[in-house]
């Protein structure tokens, strides 16, 4: 039903949609005495904010072409080093550039694309040789490659832990703070040589429990069978994933959005007011966060339905009872890697505690080998975007791995 609503409602609002973006479109070409009256700058800056004010499901492009290296800018290149029907492990690679630590970097399957932790990626490239995994919108995967739930994440972690070898830093931002902190304890069980040399987490759910925000309240205080009625639903058979149970990205989009009504309505009015006065750079800024933000991925109902039991009500991870494919991890049994948590002070998301728990957990890293920094003065996205990460979030990301790095090859 989900999706039959959002399509039947997609499919009435299009033409006024498309109204919107003719009568913008035409009133931009008028003449420049005309163009610039008062009514037709309102009418304009209102026809253009309607024709875009809807979601899209197609992941944008990262658009990182140039990063400053040194004193110097550098070309960058995306190129697919793994790809699973689920995701893609994306190397942005700087062929001028050699010799720098090598970072992967997991973001959140949570809705949006993974272009939307672009300004962390871009800026870790200056100094770091950066991959990612690229997680793939679950309506366009057939449901012939099976389910994916937890374990299946963890294992693309893995694998692509193992694709890059040893001496690799790991990066999580956000959702998968768990995950990538259980991918990395696995490996350091096995005595695996492809386990992290570091272990960053960004403002991720280790333990909910701690400073319970209105986030977690809503995941715990209902049964996981209201999650399962009411916010999954089942792929349309126009797309390639028909059949698939997925968690509609619209859904987390209108959830987001609802959280802070205020602050987006507000935004698109300062934006509507930019358009009109001809502040062209700021409206441009916030329509880019917008188009971004409104880039909605379907996300396996597996995935979402595990996420919410088994990290947001059960607690798995912090209670010692998480497992991965029926085996317990042990955060303890990291021993090697160092451990760098980030939160930020106005976190409504992922409350400030949360993420630092991991150090609690992981008992067998030495504690000058931990480090957690808060960051004032920032909320969820602050964290890993915006100014304040680039100067005084990423300084610390940066030293860290540094450091890092520096200690391997004293001790080799």
């Amino acid at each position: 039903m989900l999706y039959t609503a959002y399509e039947m409602n997609r499919r009435m609002g299009a033409p006024v949609v498309a109204a919107s973006e003719w009568t913008a479109r035409a009133l931009q070409g008028l003449p420049t005495p005309l163009g610039r009256t008062p009514a037709v700058r309102h009418m304009r800056a209102a026809c253009d904010i309607l024709a875009n004010a809807r979601p899209t499901h197609h992941r944008p492009a990262f658009g990182i072409t140039t990063v400053p290296v040194g004193d110097r800018e550098v070309d960058v290149f995306e190129r697919p080093a793994l790809r699973t029907p689920f995701g893609t492990l994306l190397h942005f690679t700087k062929p001028s550039v050699t010799g720098q630590p090598r970072v992967l970097v997991v973001g959140p399957m949570s809705g949006h694309f993974t272009t939307l932790i672009r300004p962390t990626i871009k800026t870790l490239l200056s100094d770091h040789d950066v991959y990612v995994i690229d997680w793939h919108n679950a309506r366009d995967i057939p449901t012939e490659h099976g389910p994916f739930g937890l374990d299946e994440y963890i294992d693309h972690v893995m694998q692509a832990l193992r694709h890059l070898g040893p001496g690799t830093h790991l990066l999580a931002v956000c959702q998968p703070a768990p995950l990538v902190l259980a991918a990395a304890a696995l490996l350091a069980e096995a005595n695996d040589p492809a386990e992290p040399a570091s272990v960053t987490l960004m403002a991720g759910p280790i333990d909910t429990r701690i400073n319970p925000n209105r986030v977690n309240t809503s995941a715990a205080d209902k049964p996981l069978s209201w999650f399962e009625r009411r916010v999954v639903d089942t792929v349309p058979s126009r797309y390639a994933g028909a059949g698939r149970r997925v968690y509609p990205g619209v859904v987390q989009l209108t959830a987001f959005m609802s959280m802070n009504p205020k602050r987006h309505l507000t935004a698109h009015a300062r934006m509507y007011r930019d358009l009109v006065t001809g502040n062209a750079v700021r409206a441009a800024t916030t329509r880019a966060f917008y188009d971004e933000y409104g880039a909605v991925m379907d996300v396996p109902a597996e995935f979402y339905l595990e996420t919410v039991g088994r990290v947001f009500q059960q607690h798995e991870l912090p209670r010692g009872r998480f497992t991965w494919r029926g085996k317990r991890v042990d955060p303890g049994a990291i021993r090697n890697a160092a451990l760098l948590t980030v939160e930020g002070a106005n976190d409504d998301i992922c409350s400030p505690g949360q993420t630092e728990a991991a150090h609690g957990l992981c008992t067998g890293i030495p504690e000058e080998r931990k480090r957690h920094h808060l960051q004032e003065k920032v909320g969820h996205y602050g964290v890993f975007s915006g100014s304040r990460w680039e100067t005084e979030v990423y300084p610390v990301v940066r030293e860290f791995i540094a450091s890092t790095r520096d200690r391997e090859r004293t001790a080799s």
